[in-house]
């Protein structure tokens, strides 16, 4: 590791160093990811370091994934993300670094970066529900990291958070390049997110994931749901008639319950419980079927205008 001892001795201001963002399913009641800051600042004393989220439901790649993609661009360009959702640590899928006009990324090669690729690609791959591979957009970089000399060794089979993530993010914050990291690749892991169904009267999704507010999060995208229509939404045996503005809107149309239905601030259609748990309330969790019907509103003595497919 003689190479990082010379990194580390190069002048760096804290001000110019690039913000390290983590992103993990580790919780924090154990110690993960506070190794992890600890390896960071062990080989860049000068880095700033922040967190997303060490919420994402353990395991759970397509919900990191989504965060990760509704949340990057919120950060300076420079910034480096470090995301450790890794299900297959330890296996053959790769340890990879990502570079984008909005930021770099730092994590394993298995469809956790699916939403940040989609986000600048003019044509995303959409085989539905199937992972697969994916081509870069043209102006992304990507390196499969092979160079050992920029990882904690030995490398632990079980904690590449620790032992490779976290040092390469370190290194790459004292200005060393990623084509000094490994090797130069032409495409990542595909993980799509499930596809909603038109239907005669509306769109059938599915739930992706509960916050910590018991809010659940469709794959139903709000800008689905406008053009004048009237609204319904059906989960797990409730209705819940209209859209709401806000979670406690007095114009509101709370379902028998006090359910509501509204699109949240990242854009998709939301399932809450004002003052509760929606999640508890519906027993409800990924994959979970939500059906909303659109009906076109009608001008008085017009004939009824009839359903709309969105």
């Amino acid at each position: 590791m003689a190479a990082a001892g010379n990194l580390s001795e190069q002048p760096h201001s804290r001000m110019d160093a690039p913000l390290l963002v983590f992103t993990t399913d580790f919780g924090t009641a154990d110690p993960y990811a506070g190794i992890m800051r600890g390896v960071v600042l062990g080989i860049n004393p000068r880095a700033r370091l922040m967190d997303l989220t060490h919420q994402i439901s353990p395991q759970n790649v397509a919900q990191a994934s989504f965060v990760l993609g509704n949340s990057y661009r919120y950060f300076p360009p420079e910034a480096i993300h470090v995301v450790v959702v890794d299900p297959g640590v330890g296996t053959g899928r790769r340890p990879v670094l990502v570079s984008t006009p909005h930021g770099r990324f730092v994590g394993p090669d298995n469809g956790v970066l699916s939403q940040v690729l989609s986000g600048l690609m003019d044509d995303a791959p959409r085989a539905p529900g199937a992972p697969g591979t994916a081509s870069l957009p043209a102006e992304v970089t990507a390196v499969h990291l092979t160079n050992s000399a920029f990882w904690r060794l030995p490398v632990s089979h079980t904690f590449h958070g620790r032992d490779i993530f976290a040092p390469v993010a370190a290194h790459l914050s004292l200005g060393v390049l990623p084509n000094e990291m490994g090797e130069s690749i032409d495409s990542l892991a595909w993980l799509p997110l499930p596809e909603p169904r038109l239907t005669s009267e509306g769109v059938e999704g599915e739930i992706l994931f509960g916050d910590v507010f018991g809010n659940l999060t469709t794959n139903i995208r709000g800008d689905t749901l406008a053009g004048g229509a009237q609204v319904s939404v059906r989960v797990k045996g409730e209705t819940i008639p209209g859209l709401s503005r806000t979670f406690f809107d007095p114009a509101g149309q709370p379902g028998v319950r006090g359910l509501v239905a509204l699109v949240g601030s990242h854009g998709y259609l939301e399932v809450a419980l004002p003052g509760g748990s929606a999640a508890e309330l519906l027993a409800a969790g990924p994959g979970a079927r939500v059906v909303v019907t659109l009906r076109v509103h009608t001008q008085p003595g017009l004939p009824n205008a009839g359903t709309t497919n969105g």
